[in-house]
Order: C-alpha cells, then structure tokens, then sequence
C-alpha cells in the first residue's frame, strides 16, 4: 500500500486528489491539509509520497520541501502547480522533488504516476516536460561542470542514468539491463553519489546538460 499524503491549500484539489487515489487498491491517502500544516502533517503520519502545491497563500511551497527534505527519512515529493511554465519549477526540481505535476493531471494517471513515484521513479507532467529540459536548460548547450561530473560515470552508470531520464524504477531498469534490483539501486546510489545530487531528477538534469541525453527522449521523463 502507497501511503499519500496532499498538501494544499485548496480544498476543492485536497478533496479531489483523495477521492481519486483512495479508489485505487494499492493507495491510501493518510493527510489531506493545508500548507501550514503540511511539516506537521507528515511527521506524524509518515506518508510515502508527498503531492506538495508549488504556491500557496500561507507558507511558501519551496520552504515546506526544503523542511521535508531535511528529514532523516524524507518522502519523495513532487509539486503540484496549475501553470505549465510556473518560475519555481526548476528551483523545486534542483532542491530534491522528484517530479512536478499540474493540477489538471487526468484522474486515470494520477494512481499511475503516484506509483512511480513510490517506485523511485521520476515524474514531469508531459504538458510541461519539453518546456522543463528546453526552457530551464541551456537549449543544448554542454556544460563543461555537467561534463566533468559524468565523466566520474561507469558505462553501466550511464545506462542506469539514461534509463532513469526515461522515468523507469529500479525495477524496470533491472529488468531492461538484466539486473537485479538490488544491483541497480547499487547503481543509483552510486552515480548519485558522484554527481553531487540528492535526487533522481537532478542527476537527470545533469546529464541533460551534459549532452548525454537525446533531446528527441526528453518526452519519456514522466
């Protein structure tokens, strides 16, 4: 069972999110809440998965991460927003979400998308992923740091990242390499570890802007 937790000030998407995930078998909404309550919330109740509003009135999206990240066990977390070119996107991306969502996500995605989220996988709303690596990127441009950084990579690091861009979990890339979970989470630790990056998305980030990625692929990080 994937314990879900939403944090958002509207009570109409609160309300929405939990009708739509609690009629899932494999999901359960522990906390619905506003953002002021959201630390709290998830302290208490330990969800797997945190879906966080990007902007809120109360208390600032960014900052509610930033607390969550903090934690000796964190979520994983994606951000929730109604805009498709919101500025916080990539300063949410770069501070440890796992995926960004827009509020308008179709109802029969969502179980899907929580579920990858759960597995480890990365999650970038298809209206707005092209816009993520184009926009926020340097629209191709190799960086020489990124470059440095993955040249620290193995060959079987590489894959593993590659496969990660294309939002596979752990699971699914042992099974398109022939590796063992275990071996492949190995992997990630491994390549995070040499990335300098807390997260899936950042290494991906980092791999876009150091030309590893095809630009034609960007669409598969979902």
């Amino acid at each position: 069972m994937v314990r879900v937790m939403v944090i958002d000030d509207e009570a109409l998407i609160r309300t929405g999110f939990t009708h739509i995930l609690n009629a899932a078998d494999d999901i359960e909404v522990v906390g619905a809440v506003p953002g002021g309550l959201g630390v709290h919330a998830v302290r208490e109740l330990q969800p797997d998965v945190v879906l966080l509003d990007i902007r809120m009135p109360d208390v600032d999206g960014l900052s509610v991460l930033a607390d969550l990240r903090r934690m000796s066990q964190p979520p994983v977390v994606a951000m929730l927003t109604t805009f498709d070119a919101d500025d916080y996107v990539a300063t949410a991306l770069r501070s440890g979400a796992a995926g960004f969502l827009l509020k308008d996500t179709d109802p029969e995605e969502l179980p899907h998308l929580v579920r990858t989220l759960a597995q480890g996988g990365t999650v970038l709303s298809s209206k707005v992923t092209r816009r993520v690596v184009d926009g926020y990127l340097d629209h191709g441009a190799r960086e020489p740091a990124a470059v440095r950084l993955t040249d620290r990579l193995t060959e079987r690091e590489r894959a593993v990242l590659a496969l990660m861009a294309e939002g596979l979990a752990n699971t699914d890339i042992g099974e398109r390499l022939h590796l063992s979970t275990g071996t492949v989470k190995g992997h990630v630790t491994n390549l995070l570890g040499k990335l300098r990056v807390g997260s899936r998305v950042q290494a991906v980030l980092i791999a876009e802007r150091a030309g590893l990625l095809s630009r034609e692929g960007g669409e598969g990080v979902r």
